[in-house]
């Protein structure tokens, strides 16, 4: 047979287990909340890496005229 303080164990051990599980679902949604409030690469204008380029062929640099 089984002792009390078996029962009384895996109790814990679930309430533990739903705890566990609601402040991970909290955090998710924070974070959620947090990458919602980011501005995004559209708000943000151009990329200054590929700002001015141009597609296609490019012109020479002067030392090749």
């Amino acid at each position: 047979m089984r002792s009390s303080g078996t029962t009384f164990s895996k109790r814990q051990r679930e309430r533990d287990k739903r705890e566990k599980k609601q402040a991970k679902a909290e955090r998710r949604e924070q974070r959620k909340h947090a990458r919602a409030d980011r501005p995004g690469e559209e708000e943000l204008g151009v990329d200054p890496d590929i700002a001015g380029i141009v597609p296609g062929p490019q012109p020479l640099p002067p030392e090749f005229d």
